[in-house]
């Protein structure tokens, strides 16, 4: 006898069918993990110490692996963490990266897991890019893509290693880099150092790579052609006349700032004067539209090399000893700045040739500020970075024109407060200014080294995700 089934349960048994087919990796895995996992979770960036490139590496990283259990997505944190409250602190990914998954990508990743996790051993996973919410943004992976594919291309017939000046294709300004050997030198400073700070030590020994430094702090005549544009933007900086299918210089699809509601240099001057009160943020969009126009990979230094330059071999307390009675001749600071910053050079530079690594502005650099971090250091630690985890605080160097005598050391170190950006009316704040911190600039890096597209992606977008 046959039975004839209603309607609503013939759909349902076609619907067990079709969920019963296996999971692929390849068709069904590999893009969830590449648009949003890989960019936090690879070699160059292995958040909470997983790394989800390889199948050896992401059954046996993190922090507490495996993160990954085959047969048992229940004890897997790559399928667990993603099915945790909104607001908790160890959702994959984070709201402010996209996070979470919706409910057909978490299926997808219990099912695999469930199955066995099959993950073809020879397959490589590589960051790929996502459309974001809210404002489009042009200024993504692809655009990194196609800036270090020009790089690579320049650097074939580009090989030698000295000072250089330059100028910006784009407006002409001028801007001079020096060439900076690599080495190995003592980070911190001692334990007898005058008015040392508990976050200076212990001393590692730490080794950089080569690279070129800027013989100045940025200036106003570089910086404000990237700050103000004719063009509508939206909040992240995607100019809102933006078409995808023009084919636009790269230069002009990196996000840059919206229209200031000041005066960003608030009277203090503008040609030959340091730029001042962006957001690290800023700072890096302005490293990658420089990359962009010139074939030169430029980004913010590190707190090592930032260190290592500004010491240029010495020892002591500051490059030209420890004696602070004779830094009016090397920095603009509280005792002889008038209260506002001058212009970059005039004071003497330190034994490598570099101007105003003490005083004037404070110095951003790429890392997060933490206070403990000489106990994470390795001796020896080769080219050191802590990778930024929030957006306060960050890491800035040197101090500037208010600062006092003892911050402006070579060891010393401040990190970045939301108090920075206290007074803007903007609601959300400003990705883009610090109306509170006239006394913050930058100066540029460009490592000899030319480094994935992932980490060109990193270095110029660390505080995105962080808003």
């Amino acid at each position: 006898m046959r039975l004839n089934l209603p309607a609503f349960a013939l759909s349902a048994s076609l619907l067990a069918q079709t969920s019963s087919a296996a999971v692929d990796f390849v068709k069904d895995v590999q893009t969830i993990l590449e648009k949003n996992c890989v960019s936090c979770h690879s070699a160059e960036k292995s958040e909470g110490g997983l790394n989800l490139t390889t199948h050896s590496t992401a059954f046996t990283t993190g922090n507490n692996p495996p993160a990954i259990v085959p047969n048992k997505p229940e004890d897997s944190p790559l399928y667990t963490r993603t099915i945790v409250p909104n607001d908790d602190s160890t959702l994959m990914p984070p709201t402010k990266q996209g996070g979470p998954l919706d409910h057909t990508a978490t299926e997808t990743l219990r099912r695999w897991i469930a199955e066995g996790a099959d993950w073809p051993k020879d397959l490589v996973l590589k960051t790929r890019a996502k459309k974001s919410a809210g404002d489009p943004n042009s200024d993504d992976l692809a655009l990194v893509q196609k800036i270090h594919d020009q790089i690579i291309e320049r650097a074939k017939a580009d090989n030698k290693f000295g000072d250089y000046a330059a100028k910006i294709p784009k407006t002409g300004a001028s801007y001079q880099m020096v060439a900076i050997k690599g080495g190995e030198f003592l980070m911190g400073s001692p334990p007898k150092e005058k008015d040392r700070d508990g976050n200076e030590g212990p001393q590692k020994q730490v080794k950089v790579s080569p690279f070129w430094m800027g013989k100045y702090e940025v200036t106003w005549d570089e910086y404000e052609p990237f700050m103000i544009t004719p063009i509508d933007r939206f909040k992240n900086g995607t100019r809102k006349d933006f078409d995808p299918a023009a084919k636009y210089p790269d230069v002009d699809a990196v996000t840059s700032p919206t229209a200031p509601y000041v005066e960003m240099s608030f009277g203090m001057g503008q040609k030959g004067f340091p730029a001042i009160s962006m957001t690290q943020h800023a700072a890096n969009k302005y490293c990658e539209w420089l990359s962009a126009q010139t074939g030169h990979f430029y980004r913010l230094p590190t707190e090592a090399e930032w260190e290592y330059a500004c010491r240029a071999g010495t020892t002591t307390a500051y490059s030209f000893g420890d004696d602070p009675a004779k830094l009016s001749e090397y920095a603009w600071y509280s005792a002889n700045s008038n209260e506002k910053y001058q212009k970059v050079g005039k004071k003497k530079p330190n034994p490598w040739g570099l101007y105003d690594m003490y005083g004037n502005v404070m110095e951003w650099t790429a890392d997060q500020f933490v206070p403990d971090y000489f106990q994470r250091l390795k001796s020896p630690s080769a080219n050191p970075l802590v990778r930024p985890q929030t957006l306060y605080p960050r890491s800035v160097r040197g101090g500037g024109w208010a600062s006092d005598a003892v911050q402006l050391r070579s060891a010393a170190r401040l990190g970045s407060d939301p108090s920075w950006e206290q007074q803007d009316p903007q609601l959300p704040k400003s990705i883009w200014y610090l109306t509170d911190a006239p006394w913050v600039g930058f100066r540029l890096l460009r490592p000899v080294e030319i480094p994935s597209v992932e980490e060109m992606f990193f270095y110029w977008n660390s505080s995105t995700d962080k808003f």
